[in-house]
């Protein structure tokens, strides 16, 4: 259940992340070996995903990102509980997908934010270099 949640986090993460690509093709080959599903509806079914994703980031739409990253968490645990073997080809694809940095410590961050309607951006980090805004998407450098 773990190992699913996570790599679901890692996976929606990356669904907003310049190496979309390179996700999209693991997690497509990930499902059709160890599901069986055809790659051609997996890739369309991962596009439509990032495409509710981007939509909700745009709009604040919370739910809807969280609904995504629950979708896919749970095809993550099923596709896991059916194939316990497919558990060490999820893990490998997660370290290429977000390697931890030598000295980094990896580990589950769970926040809610209370008070009210944030009207800006909200932003967890231990380093950040500095953040730029361009129109209304941050990025950092």
């Amino acid at each position: 259940m773990a190992l699913a949640a996570a790599g679901a986090t890692a996976f929606v993460q990356q669904m907003a992340a310049d190496s979309w690509t390179q996700a999209r093709d693991r997690m497509v080959s990930f499902f059709s070996r160890h599901r069986g599903d055809e790659g051609d509806v997996i890739e369309g079914e991962l596009e439509t995903s990032r495409d509710e994703l981007t939509a909700a980031l745009k709009a604040g739409d919370e739910q809807t990102a969280l609904d995504v990253e629950s979708e896919w968490r749970t095809r993550l645990r099923r596709t896991l509980r059916s194939n316990p073997a497919a558990a060490s080809e999820l893990r490998s694809i997660l370290d290429d997908l977000m390697p931890v940095a030598e000295g980094q410590q990896a580990a589950d961050v769970h926040n809610t934010i209370s008070g009210g309607v944030q009207h800006g951006p909200v932003i967890q980090a231990g380093n950040v270099g500095s953040l730029h805004f361009t129109g209304h998407e941050p990025y950092l450098s």
